[in-house]
């Protein structure tokens, strides 16, 4: 069964689905062959968003969603994909009930799209947004949208194109838009269109007809759209020498643009023609187009035109203008000519120029140099090897980033480069975006990753003193780096060389940049792999703004400074390496880290560690708050050792082999809020291991082979945590096994609880959530058959119970209830007799619990409690605690010396709740009274007003 638990509180979480804000359940994935059903009341009336998408729903009846009076929003996406677009090429047909939507007077969006549907479903007046694109919907007239008044977005796309194939193309009749009111968006892209279909909406602002076959476009095609802000008719006629899928030539002498194509449309803002063979621009095309910001004009054949056009002299608010991949076939230029007009693109902030095949850049940006308002400037891929890099010093100081990666740029000289390849990128150390900071802040960044630079000489820079961020990752740079190749950069804060053969050497290295904040020297292994050779960092504490400094995975396993010096370094990244054998060379490197006295992130993570003992961690710097030491060979970890790091408050073990946590715990004084100890081998967690670690939030488990989550591993520290993962772990889901109703009491701190969690054990259970276990294969001992669970009108009976319990059940109390009270007679719902066959127990329970007005525990004892019961329990609790409905009574058939904490207290809270069956005849007159009173009458009324202050007690 499927719920939403009342006022958007959480899903039972037993079930498959996920709750997400504002009444959005997120059913997604889950292979479910029919929409799961929402049981009655409060529950489902705040559904407003049901998501179920990538499922196997063929079939969709009238009744799937009538239920369902708040639902705004219904996504069906990839249930049963065209034979095309299905992953494995099965044919599947959707069939939808007449009426299946129009039970939803509230739907606001639908999305039908990626399903073999071949007629538009009627659609309730309500809707707003509807999808529409890869089906089999090939024909749309004006009964298709009929009544749709309220429609603003609508999406038809790739109905009819290779990957969906249909003989023709989609037909849209004249007219077939115009009852749509108030349409503003439409995208009819990758449909086989010729033609601009006729009668489109006149308060269209966007409209998408890319990658059609539309070779011609007359003066009235888009005449009467004068509301039009986007227009997109990119890839109708295309260069197929670019394409990356299968692609139709464009036919000689084609497009037809008419110079008027385009006059009417005064308010335009974002205009593509990109992939359309345009060997020229008209200047009428833009006539009149005062308001466009946006031209994409890549993909073409206008690398002659670039040099020469008058056509964009009038566009004074263009803001973006791409002209990339407007290469000449076969042919690379010396340089790339810019025509004058594009000095009079006053508002330009964005010119993308790559893929236009020139050699050289020293002439090329003249007519760019006074545009106030350029910021970015894109120059990859165009096979540059000579660069001037001073021209970006006469650029206005409104430029702020220039691209010129994948070239070959060899130096400052004239020379041409060799035929140098660019090596491929190699994965980074994990995490270390939070070691080196972004350059998207700053105001000048010039990026040469991945050209082939050997060196760096200072004239390269010449001029580029406002420069604050240089990337020169993947070339070959393989000099010895002496305090002099960046002396023009006295404003540099980031300097990025990651993945280049650095010769770390002087001690004044960099030293020439005294602003420089973060220095990324990761992936510069090859020096260091060189026997014999000794490496000098002493200049890092000679850098005095230094603040990130990455030396990862450069092999570092000696003949290095033996101490690291630095007043101002805040984040070291040196994983990849093998701190390992340097901390096995005596006492040499011990102290290594120890000269780093405000550092507050260090990474040690692939260093070949097999041991960290005490004495090493109190080395580290104690200003540390996060210590990573990810994948090494860690099978002991001492946890004391804690203490020795005061400020420590993220400890990251992933990946290691780690065993058991069973050598002490976690120290009472830690300050530690993070722990993830993920992908070892964990079987074995001590009791209270965690229980000390009092600012403990956040705990990744995951990927270990736990085969149960014990609440006595934390203590009172469980309700703390905001993060518990638990999740890939090979649980034993044994009857009753108290690791689920654990993870239901923390739910909301266990990410993925329904769908991640899941069973390692037994076998017929492996591999399934933990809650799709079948209690009736179980047996529990524990309540040796004694304990019952029922539900009073429309609840369940829970008769895992046999003997005499089930007797009085049946015998006594059913009959005293629904036989001997006449018109007053109360109805139970007993498994046997009710429940519905095909549902789990689970759904069964939850649908009886929370549809029930109270729910009646017959116990023959109390002070254990576990299996289905305890189920029930929480469930009751759950309503509490969501709808501030107390709908439990507790019936005792016996006096137990040994009561639960819980029965007690509720005899204390609320004591007309909890009743005993009197064995002597001459007091079950008073007890069939007294049940009958609270079985009719709210708890709140029961409620000890001494003891009860918070929301269960009845208002005064």
């Amino acid at each position: 069964m499927l719920t939403v638990a009342p006022a958007l509180g959480t899903l039972p979480a037993f079930l498959p689905c996920e709750l997400r804000p504002h009444g959005q359940v997120d059913c997604n994935w889950l292979l479910l062959k029919s929409v799961p059903h929402f049981p009655a009341g409060a529950a489902r009336a705040n559904v407003t968003s049901l998501s179920l998408r990538s499922n196997r729903i063929h079939h969709l009846l009238a009744s799937d969603f009538a239920h369902l009076p708040s639902l705004r929003r219904l996504d069906l996406k990839w249930n049963c994909p065209p034979a095309g677009l299905s992953p494995m090429h099965f044919s599947c047909r959707m069939t939808i009930e007449q009426g299946t939507f129009l039970a939803v007077p509230s739907l606001e969006e639908l999305n039908l799209s990626y399903n073999s549907i071949s007629t538009v479903p009627a659609l309730p007046a309500s809707l707003v947004s509807l999808s529409l694109s890869r089906t089999n919907i090939l024909v749309l007239g004006a009964p298709s949208f009929a009544g749709l008044r309220a429609l603003r977005s609508l999406f038809v796309d790739g109905n009819c194109y290779y990957k969906n194939p249909c003989a023709g193309a989609l037909t849209v009749a004249p007219g077939a838009f115009l009852g749509l009111d108030n349409l503003t968006h439409l995208s009819l892209k990758y449909n086989n269109l010729t033609a601009v279909p006729l009668g489109l909406p006149p308060r269209l602002k966007s409209l998408l007809l890319s990658y059609n076959h539309i070779i011609r476009l007359g003066p009235g095609d888009l005449a009467n759209l004068t509301a039009l802000q986007v227009l997109d008719m990119g890839g109708n006629c295309r260069r197929c020498d670019h394409a990356r899928n299968p692609c139709r030539e464009c036919p000689r002498g084609f497009p037809q643009l008419h110079p008027d194509a385009f006059r009417h449309l005064h308010r335009l803002e974002g205009l593509v023609l990109k992939d359309s063979s345009l060997h020229t621009l008209d200047a009428a095309w833009f006539r009149g187009l005062d308001n466009l910001t946006v031209l994409d004009l890549s993909e073409n054949f206008l690398h002659d035109c670039i040099a020469k056009t008058e056509a964009l002299r009038n566009l004074t608010r263009l803001r973006r203008l791409n002209l990339s991949f407007n290469y000449d076939k076969k042919v690379s230029y010396a340089y790339l000519h810019l025509a004058p007009a594009f000095a009079s693109l006053v508002s330009l902030q964005e010119l993308d120029l790559h893929g236009l095949f020139f050699r050289s850049l020293h002439q090329t940006f003249h007519p760019l140099l006074r545009l106030p308002a350029l910021r970015r400037l894109r120059l990859q891929m165009n096979f540059i090897d000579q660069a001037r890099l001073s021209i970006f010093g006469a650029f206005p100081d409104s430029l702020s980033y220039v691209d010129l990666s994948y070239n070959r740029i060899s130096g400052a000289s004239a020379r041409r480069a060799g035929g140098r390849g660019v090596r491929l990128p190699s994965a980074g150390s994990p995490g270390s975006e939070d070691f080196m900071p972004s350059c998207t802040s700053l105001p000048f960044t010039l990026d040469l990753s991945r050209n082939n630079l050997v060196s760096v000489q200072p004239e390269m820079f010449a001029r580029l003193s406002r420069l604050q961020c240089l990337l020169l990752s993947r070339n070959s740079i393989a000099q010895a780096v002496n305090g002099s190749q960046f002396v023009w950069l006295t404003g540099l804060r980031v300097l990025d060389l990651s993945h280049n053969k650095l010769d770390l050497y002087h001690h004044r290295s960099f030293t020439e940049m005294p602003r420089l904040e973060a220095l990324d020297l990761s992936f510069n292994s090859q020096p260091f792999s060189m026997q014999g050779v000794g490496h000098n960092l002493s200049f890092v504490a000679a850098l005095p703004a230094l603040r990130h400094l990455s030396l990862a995975h450069n092999n570092i396993n000696g003949l290095v400074s033996p101490q690291l010096h630095s007043r101002s370094l805040l984040a070291l990244d040196f994983s990849g390496n093998a701190l390992g054998r340097m901390w096995a060379e005596g006492n040499i490197y011990l102290h290594f880290f120890s000269g780093l006295t405000r550092l507050l992130l260090l990474d040690l993570s692939q260093n070949r560690l097999s041991t960290l003992v005490p004495s090493t961690l109190d080395t580290l710097p104690k200003t540390v708050r996060l210590l990573r030491l990810r994948d090494n060979h860690l099978a002991f970890f001492n946890w004391s050792g804690l203490a020795l790091l005061p400020s420590l408050q993220e400890l990251d073990l992933a990946g290691n082999q780690l065993k058991a946590l069973s050598n002490g715990s976690l120290p009472a004084g830690t300050g530690l809020r993070r722990l993830d100890l993920s992908c070892n081998h964990i079987h074995l967690v001590e009791p209270g291991f965690f229980s000390r670690a009092a600012q403990l939030r956040e705990l990744n488990l995951s990927a270990n082979a736990l085969r149960t989550v014990d609440p006595s591993w934390f203590g009172l520290q469980a309700g703390a945590l905001t993060v518990l993962d638990v999740s890939a772990n090979p649980l034993h889901c044994a009857c009753g096994a108290g690791f689920v109703d654990f993870l239901l009491e923390v739910q909301a701190a266990v990410p993925g609880l329904s769908r991640r969690v899941r069973c390692g054990s037994p076998g017929q259970l492996q591999g399934c959530s933990i809650f799709q276990q079948d209690l009736r294969l179980c047996r529990d001992e524990a309540l040796s058959w004694d304990c019952f669970g029922l539900s009073l009108l429309a609840v369940a009976l829970t008769l895992a119970a046999q003997g005499a319990v089930a007797d009085w059940v049946y015998q006594e109390l059913r009959v005293r209830l629904e036989e001997r009270r006449g018109r007053r007679a109360l109805r139970l719902c007993l498994e046997e007799r009710d429940w519905l066959p095909g549902r789990t127990l689970f759904e069964n329970l939850w649908a009886a619990v929370y549809g029930s007005r109270k729910t009646l525990f017959v116990l023959s004892r109390t002070d254990r409690v576990s299996g289905l019961l305890r189920a029930g329990f929480l469930l009751a609790q759950q309503r509490l605690v969501e709808d501030r409905e107390d709908v439990v009574v507790l019936v005792m058939l016996r006096s137990d010396r040994h009561r639960s904490r819980y029965v007690r207290l509720r005899q204390r809270l609320c004591r007309q709740s909890v009743l005993l069956w009197p064995h002597q005849p001459s007091g079950q007159g008073s007890f069939w009274a007294q049940l009958a009173v609270a079985l009719t009458r709210d708890n709140h009324h029961f409620y000890n007003k001494n003891f009860c202050r918070g929301p269960a007690a009845e208002p005064s």
